[in-house]
Parts: structure tokens; sequence; C-alpha cells
């Protein structure tokens, strides 16, 4: 299964997500293909509407394993950091995000196990940014108007330099 990320642009990106009714092997399957296009891209966090879907549904990697999120649900969240935050599906860009350090999140994995993790810090960061996704919200939404063209602006820039090289779908697929 070859998957191509969604651009800023195509309303899958802004369409909250329905839950999974159940992880099967169609599931398996795309979280399979997902890791490996979050790979590809160099990215550490991939939500399924990134790849056209809107399921519940994500897998993120900081370099200590591949971790699947099914249907998540943020329990707590404590602590807060500043950071800046890049999202493949708007590549070229980045921007200062406040979120909690710490999160406490149910969810199932790829074998339908409900489970209950506490993350912190960078993980924490990806697993909000990737559940923002969920609900349909993006990076952008972070910023003030007048920043926000700016920064549409200069992804438009970036997408037209690099389009020929980054395999990413162009706006015309998406339309």
């Amino acid at each position: 299964m070859n998957l191509k990320i969604r651009l800023y642009g195509d309303p899958c990106l802004t369409k909250k997500s329905v839950p999974v009714k159940e992880v099967g092997p169609g599931e398996r399957m795309l979280v399979q293909a997902m890791i490996k296009t979050m790979r590809r891209y160099k990215g550490i966090g991939l939500a399924a509407p990134q790849v056209g879907i809107n399921q519940r549904l994500f897998v993120a990697d900081i370099g200590e394993g591949p971790l699947v999120v099914v249907n998540p649900k943020i329990v707590r969240k404590s602590g807060s950091q500043v950071l800046e935050e890049g999202c493949l599906s708007i590549p070229g860009i980045s921007v200062p995000i406040e979120r909690a350090q710490k999160v406490q999140l149910e969810y199932v994995d790829e074998n339908n196990q409900k489970l209950q993790g506490e993350f912190s810090d960078l993980m924490a960061r990806v697993i909000l940014h990737e559940n923002d996704h969920l609900e349909g919200k993006l990076i952008l939404e972070y910023v003030g108007s007048n920043e926000k063209e700016k920064l549409i602006q200069q992804f438009e820039e970036y997408f037209k330099k690099n389009n020929h090289k980054n395999g990413l779908n162009s706006k015309s697929e998406k339309l």
C-alpha cells in the first residue's frame, strides 16, 4: 500500500475523524503503510487524515520504536512547554506552539488491546499534535490571522519550489 501525504488545503485535513470500530487486517495493513510513509518523509508522527483516511488512528516514533494509537482519549494533561512544530501536511513551515509537557492517554493498539499510558516531553507533543489532526485541527490554527497568511504564502512558495522532488500530493490531485 503506497500512501500519499495530503497537503494543506485538502478537505480531509479539516474534518473530524470517526472512531475505528475494530482493528482488523485492513487497519493493520494501513498502520504498516503509515509507519513506512512516516519514515520515508522523516516524520515522527502521522495521523490517518494525513493520508486521506478520516479515522481516529495515528502512529508515532521518536526513535524508541513505533507507537500505534487507535481511538485516543486524552485523560489528563500537565505542565507546559513551547516548542517549534512542523507538519508533514504543511512542509516548509514551523510554528511555536505551547502544549502540555505530560499527557495521560487511553487508547487501543493494533492488536485491539485497551491500553493506558503516560507520555512526556517530545512523545507527549507528538501525541497532542497527531490528536489535533484527528479533530481536524492544523498547526496554523495556533497563530493569528496575519501570521497564518504569511505561513500559507511560505508553504505555497515551498511547494512550488519542491513539488517535483517530494512526491507529495499536488493541489490538483486533491480536487
